[in-house]
């Protein structure tokens, strides 16, 4: 390279603190100096100040507690003490000196004004301290700015770092994953959701060719919504698409833009955008987006939330701001897709919504076979019967039954995890800790043997009751006996399945009235569900003879209170839903009246063994008579060790077991 295309060398550039800090020492200087810094001052010994002052060069004296004086010079007697500097000066030039006593400097002084030498005055006066002085009059004003700070940095959101900064409280938090990152995660880490991994793989063939689907004149996808219950692994699917293209990976929550100080979420928008376009290609994740994509002018608490909806108009500029081929997509995840705002679902920037569901049987065995890596396994574990004992568990759910298995194993000191900690393990995250040291009366016993006899005995006999795996009247949780069962994973339920399901949870219920001629608290977890189920069934899925085919679901997110129906349809669905509930409860006392004598010897068998299996349910009732879908496909795969999955007798999410006997 010739000197003439060289590039100039950069020069370091001027630092302005410099500036300041010479700026702040000539002040200081001047200060101390008391804006006198320009006279002449000259340290003179004791013996020729005595001679200046014999001389008559002084015209008058300052004498300081400290026995230090100065002698202030007659302007044109200074020449002879600072010669050749006469232009230098000043208007009060003078000596300094250290005098030995103030008695004898006193006599000295009158002596030679006695004599005419001496005419001036003589001052005695205390030394200032100029550096106390400075001390008080800066130390209040620092405490006071590092106290501004401290409380500064505090609100801001950090104690270190950028974020710390009261200068940086506008910037973004989002967390920066780079393609070559050590954790760097991939589709092999996502078990199950193929139908998602699908959907988000084309994302990464955007991301790693983009030419292949421009030169068609198409467009890259703005962005990707992932909705679905918590748990589902959205938030993991969304790094994967990162590892899988190999682009930078910028991850924050909805809440981080959201702070006390206003303007600062569309602060944060902006600087987050900044960084995006800055690293493009890129993947941008918003978690939770819920936090900051609300819907606007719809706030439940009945005001507005100007800063949020601040926040949420940058968000939606900023998302039509960049080119459609610029490399720069965005994905977030949410479970309440129904409370955001229209303006943030429209194409263009939501592209594509990707519904994250829980996973099905042959998914769950997948998830199990991810978090079963790192665990000590016994051969007795069966993965397939663990996909069958959990049915609705998200990935989330299926990774703390692996870890309550292995904490299990180690409390009890074995040396690998075994088949029975993993039952266990599904126990206890379904039911709660088993209370062994629960106290109860023999009757109440006998009244939960009762019930939960009553849910075994009509689940056996009806044709769409989900069938029974195990009884217990062993206490766990807020529970004191609960059924399990083998459900079906079916897409559509007609109504009668529902009924049989609602009829054989009324058998807890019927068997209580029957058999112990009284009625307890142990049935109310199985009236709630039944109530929101007969609602459920008439006022929205239509299945009512005088409501037929109406549906009075108001899905709108308007937080309007007012029903979509009158007072006169109102009454009319809750007679409906209790002629429903009657017939059930009816049908299920005449079918516990018919089985009565194995109803009991079943019950007896529970107080006996506190736990028991179907195959005792089929000694006592012998084979049943219904045998549903999943249990042929579980008799023809059973050598292939395949399908159907256990649950208990509970349809919430939480899995909590039925039959509640208040103490």
């Amino acid at each position: 390279m010739t000197k003439d295309n060289k590039q100039p060398q950069k020069l370091p550039r001027f630092n302005f603190t410099w500036l300041y800090i010479i700026a702040g020492a000539v002040l200081l200087f001047i200060y101390l100096n008391g804006g006198e810094g320009g006279d002449m001052v000259k340290p003179v010994g004791y013996t020729e100040l005595k001679e200046c002052i014999n001389k008559g060069y002084v015209s008058e004296v300052k004498v300081y507690d400290n026995d230090e004086v100065e002698a202030y010079l007659i302007t044109d007697s200074a020449k002879y003490v600072f010669p050749g500097k006469e232009a230098r000066l000043g208007e009060r030039p003078m000596l300094t000196s250290q005098i030995g006593s103030k008695e004898k400097f006193e006599e000295f002084i009158d002596a030679r004004t006695a004599e005419g030498v001496y005419k001036g005055n003589v001052k005695y006066e205390t030394k200032p301290d100029y550096w106390g002085n400075l001390f008080w009059n800066i130390f209040p004003l620092i405490v006071f700015i590092g106290i501004w700070i401290f409380l500064m940095r505090r609100m801001s959101g950090g104690g270190g770092g950028a974020q710390g900064n009261v200068f940086n409280v506008g910037k973004s938090k989002a967390k920066l994953f780079e393609k070559d990152s050590a954790n760097r995660v991939t589709f092999k880490d996502v078990a199950g959701q193929e139908g998602a991994k699908q959907e988000v793989q084309e994302i990464v063939d955007f991301l790693r060719n983009p030419q292949r689907y421009t030169d068609l004149g198409g467009k890259i996808p703005k962005g990707a919504l992932l909705v679905g219950p918590p748990g589902t692994g959205k938030t993991l699917l969304a790094k994967a698409v990162a590892g899988e293209a190999e682009v930078p990976f910028f991850s924050l929550s909805g809440s981080d833009f959201v702070e006390m100080f206003v303007g600062v979420g569309a602060s944060r928008v902006r600087d987050l955008f900044r960084q995006a376009k800055e690293k493009a290609p890129c993947i941008v994740f918003i978690d939770e987006i819920d936090a900051v994509g609300r819907a606007r002018g719809k706030n439940p608490s009945m005001g507005g939330n100007d800063e949020r909806e601040n926040t949420l108009n940058q968000l939606l500029t900023e998302m039509d701001g960049f080119g459609t081929n610029s490399g720069i997509i965005i994905m977030a995840a949410t479970n309440r897709v129904d409370i955001l705002d229209k303006a943030l679902l429209r194409a263009g920037r939501f592209d594509r919504q990707i519904y994250v569901d829980l996973p099905d049987l042959n998914e769950r065995k997948e998830v199990f076979g991810v978090h079963l890596r790192p665990l000590k396994l016994d051969e007795s574990v069966d993965v397939d019967l663990l996909a069958r004992q959990t049915p609705g568990f998200s990935g989330a759910d299926i990774a703390n039954v692996c870890n309550e298995a292995a904490l299990i194993a180690a409390r009890h000191k074995k040396n690998s995890v075994d088949k029975q900690d993993f039952l266990d393990a599904v126990d206890r995250i379904i039911g709660g800790l088993e209370k062994k040291t629960k106290v109860m009366t023999g009757k109440e016993k006998e009244t939960i043997a009762l019930h939960e006899a009553g849910h075994a005995t009509l689940s056996w006999f009806l044709e769409h009751a989900n069938p029974l795996i195990k009884v217990t009247i062993v206490p766990r949780g807020r529970a004191l006996g609960a059924a399990w069962y083998l459900p079906e994973e079916r897409q559509i339920t007609t109504k009668e399945q529902m009924l049989d399901e609602m009829c054989a949870i009324l058998g807890g219920r019927a068997a209580e009235e029957l058999f112990v001629g009284k009625i307890s608290t142990g049935a109310m977890n199985d009236l709630e569900r039944v109530t929101k189920q007969a609602y459920g069934m008439i006022a929205y899925a239509g299945m009512s003879d005088k409501l037929a085919n109406l549906c009075y679901y108001n899905n709108s997110s308007d937080m309007s209170f007012q029903r979509p129906y009158s007072e006169k349809t109102a009454e009319l669905i809750d007679n409906e839903v209790k002629e429903m509930v009657r017939e059930q409860y009816e049908r299920a006392k005449a079918l516990l009246q018919e089985h009565s004598e194995g109803h009991r010897a079943l019950a007896d068998l529970l107080l006996e063994r506190e736990v028991i299996f179907a195959e005792d349910v089929e000694k006592i009732f012998g084979k049943r008579p219904w045998t549903s879908r999943s249990e042929e496909i579980f008799d023809q795969n059973e050598e292939k060790n395949t399908n159907i999955n256990i649950n208990a007798d509970e349809p919430s999410q939480d899995g909590e077991s039925i039959a509640e006997v208040s103490e």
